[in-house]
C-alpha cells in the first residue's frame, strides 16, 4: 500500500474543501505518466463526491509544476518500436487530465508557489481561479529546446489576449506574478507563502454556496464559452430558468426580499 510520503497527490478535506497537493518536490513536481494519472483518478473520485463544494491545487516543495518529465520523455524518444506510442499515450493522458478541471462539478483554484512552466503553466490556466504567491513565476519555454508548447497553448490562448499568449509561447520569457495576474492568467497575489491559505481561503467561500447553484454556474460557464452569441444567450436563459425553478433559489431570493440571513 502507497504511503503518504509515496503519493504523488496528496489530498485532504476541510470544510468542504479537498486541497491537492502535487508531491514530486526532486522532480520540480514534473507531470510524468504516473503523475497525471494519480490526478486523473483523484479528479474522476472528486467528480462524484458530494461532500466537496470546492478543490484547491498545490503543490510541495519549492516549485509549483515544471511540466512534462523530460527524463521520461527522453527515455520514450529512445524506444525504436512504441516511442511514438509513448508520446501519444503521455500527451492524451495529460489532455484528458486539464479537460478534466473544467469538466469537474466542483470550482479549482491553483495555490501557486515558485514556478510554474509548460504543462505546469497550463495547469494553473486550466483551473477555474488561481492565487500566486509573489514570488510565482510562470512560462511556456518548450521554444528554447525545440519543442513549441502546443498542448500548453491551448489552455493560455483560453486565458489570455491572442497577442499576450502568443508572446508568452514565442519568448518563453518569464512572467511573474504581478504580470501574470495582469495578463488574467491568476486572479490574485497573494504573499510568499501564503497562496495556499488565500486559495483556501477562497475555496472555503465558494463551498459555503449552494453546491447545485455553484455546479449548474460552473458547467453552463464553459458550455456557452463554446458557443454562438445568439446560441450562448438561448443556453443561458435556459439554464437561468432551470436555476430559478430550485430550492435553493426560491429561498435565496426569498431571504433577500424579506430581509433575513438565510
Amino acid at each position: 500500500m502507497t504511503n503518504a510520503a509515496e503519493a504523488l497527490v496528496l489530498r485532504s478535506d476541510r470544510d468542504g474543501v479537498a486541497t491537492l497537493v502535487l508531491n514530486r518536490p526532486k522532480a520540480r513536481n514534473a507531470l510524468s505518466v504516473a503523475m497525471l494519472e494519480a490526478l486523473r483518478d483523484t479528479f474522476e473520485s472528486l467528480a462524484t463526491d458530494d461532500g466537496i463544494g470546492a478543490v484547491v491545487l498545490a503543490a510541495e516543495g519549492p516549485a509549483f509544476c515544471a511540466g512534462h518529465d523530460l527524463k521520461e520523455m527522453t527515455a520514450f524518444r529512445t524506444d525504436a518500436d512504441k516511442g511514438a506510442a509513448r508520446f501519444a499515450r503521455l500527451f492524451d493522458l495529460c489532455s484528458a487530465v486539464m479537460m478534466a478541471i473544467p469538466s469537474l462539478p466542483q470550482p479549482v483554484v491553483a495555490a501557486v508557489e515558485g514556478i510554474a512552466t509548460a504543462a505546469g503553466c497550463q495547469l494553473v490556466a486550466s483551473c477555474d481561479l488561481a492565487i500566486a504567491g509573489a514570488e510565482a513565476r510562470f512560462a511556456t519555454p518548450g521554444v528554447q529546446i525545440g519543442l513549441f508548447c502546443s498542448t500548453p497553448m491551448v489552455a493560455l490562448s483560453r486565458n489570455l489576449s491572442r497577442k499576450a499568449a502568443m508572446h508568452m509561447l514565442l519568448t518563453a520569457d518569464l512572467a511573474d506574478a504581478a504580470e501574470a495576474k495582469a495578463l488574467g492568467l491568476v486572479n490574485d497575489v497573494a504573499a510568499t507563502g501564503s497562496a495556499l491559505a488565500a486559495a483556501q481561503e477562497l475555496a472555503a467561500g465558494i463551498a459555503r454556496r449552494s453546491a447545485y447553484t455553484v455546479r449548474v454556474g460552473k458547467r453552463a460557464f464553459y458550455e456557452q464559452l463554446e458557443m454562438p452569441l445568439a446560441q450562448a444567450y438561448a443556453h443561458a436563459g435556459r439554464v437561468m430558468t432551470e436555476n430559478m425553478l430550485a430550492r435553493s433559489a426560491e429561498e435565496g431570493i426569498d431571504a433577500f426580499l424579506n430581509k433575513r440571513t438565510r
